[in-house]
C-alpha cells in the first residue's frame, strides 16, 4: 500500500523537560487525538514522583494509555512496547481516532518505527561475567571497550550506563557483530503516515534551569519517602531496570547512607541533564523529523499548523 494511504499517527519526541506532556495535552484537546506514552519509567506502578507521571488532572483531560502497567519488579523491553503500541494504536484508529505517541524513550520510537531486529537474546551467564568485568574494572572501562567495537552505540552511551553498555557489549561477544550495524538493517516500516515532531530546546541553559527546577520539586513532593515505600512495597532492588532511572538510584544511593542530600541533588540533576544530552544526541541524527522550539512562545500554534496539514492529507 503507499505510505500516503496509510492510517495518520503523531509521533511527539523530545528530552526530558522540554515540555512534551503540556504541549501533547493541548493536542488531544485540539485533535480527536488519544496519547500513548512512550516511557520506559511511566510503565511502572509506585513510580509516580520520580518519573514526572501526569497527575490526575492531567490525565482527566487527557488520558494516557500504558502508564501503571507493570510493577517494579518486573522488566519491560522494546518488544513488549512494540506489541502494545502496534494493539492501541489499531484500536485507537478503529474509533476513528488519530494515535499521538509521546516520550522520550528513542530506542522505543526507532523499534516501533523499523521494527525489532533479531539480536541475540540476553545470556544470563554472560552478563554476570560482565558485571564481574565491571566491579573490577568499572563500567567507564568497558564503555572504553565497547567504543572500539561498536564506536555508533558508544557515541549515544553515558560511561557510567551500566544497562545498555552490558547489553551492547553482550550482543557483540554472542554475535560478533556491533549492536549499532544489527540495528541499521532494513525494517518492516510501520504501516502509519507519520508526523514525527521533536521539541528541542533553542537555549540548553533554560532546559538545565527546568531539569534543576523539576528535581527540586521531586524531592519537595517526597522522592525520598516513594523510594523507601517502594523498597518496603515491591522489595525492589538496585538492580533491576525501575531502580536504574535517574533519581531513583541516586534516591537509593541516600536511603543506603552511601551520598547526603546535597549530593543526591547534585547527581539527579546531573544524571537528568546527561540523559537529556543523550535524547538530544538521538534527535540530531533521527530522519524525517520536524523540529520546534520548546522554548518558541507560539509553539502550540505551530504543532496546530502541522498536526491539522497532516491530518487533512489525502489517505
Amino acid at each position: 500500500m503507499p505510505a500516503s494511504l496509510f492510517p495518520p499517527a503523531v509521533f511527539l519526541m523530545g528530552p526530558t523537560a522540554s515540555g512534551k506532556t503540556a504541549l501533547a495535552v493541548h493536542l488531544v484537546e485540539r485533535f480527536p487525538c488519544e496519547i500513548i506514552s512512550v516511557d520506559s519509567a511511566l510503565v511502572y506502578r509506585g513510580m509516580n514522583i520520580g518519573t514526572a507521571k501526569p497527575d490526575a488532572a492531567t490525565l482527566a483531560r487527557a488520558p494516557h494509555h500504558l502508564l501503571d502497567i507493570r510493577d517494579p519488579t518486573e522488566a519491560y523491553s522494546a518488544a513488549a512496547f512494540c506489541d502494545d503500541a502496534r494493539r492501541l494504536m489499531a484500536d485507537i484508529g478503529a474509533r476513528g481516532r488519530v494515535p499521538l505517541l509521546v516520550g522520550g524513550t528513542m530506542l522505543y520510537f526507532r523499534a516501533l518505527l523499523r521494527g525489532l531486529d533479531d539480536l541475540p537474546r540476553a545470556d544470563a551467564a554472560l552478563r554476570q561475567q560482565l558485571e564481574t568485568e565491571a566491579a573490577a574494572r568499572g563500567w567507564p572501562a568497558l564503555h572504553a571497550e565497547l567504543a572500539k567495537v561498536d564506536p555508533a552505540t558508544a557515541a549515544r552511551l553515558h560511561p557510567t550506563d551500566s544497562q545498555r553498555i552490558g547489553r551492547a557489549l553482550e550482543i557483540f561477544r554472542l554475535s560478533g557483530a556491533p549492536m549499532s550495524a544489527q540495528l541499521d538493517k532494513a525494517q518492516t516500516p510501520l504501516p502509519y503516515r507519520v508526523l514525527q515532531l521533536a521539541l528541542i530546546p533553542s537555549d540548553r541553559a533554560v532546559l538545565h534551569r527546568r531539569i534543576a527546577a523539576r528535581f527540586d520539586a521531586m524531592l519537595a513532593d517526597g522522592l525520598i519517602d516513594e523510594v523507601a515505600n517502594l523498597r518496603r512495597s515491591y522489595a525492589v532492588d538496585p538492580g533491576l531496570p525501575s531502580m536504574r532511572a535517574v533519581g531513583y538510584r541516586q534516591a537509593w544511593a541516600y536511603l543506603d547512607g552511601k551520598i547526603d542530600m546535597p549530593a543526591l541533588r547534585e547527581q539527579g540533576i546531573a544524571a537528568t541533564r546527561q540523559l537529556a544530552k543523550r535524547q538530544l544526541t538521538w534527535l540530531r541524527s533521527w530522519p524525517d523529523v520536524v523540529t520546534l522550539d520548546a522554548l518558541a512562545n507560539d509553539l502550540e500554534a505551530q504543532a496546530d499548523i502541522l498536526v491539522a496539514r497532516h491530518l487533512q492529507a489525502p489517505r
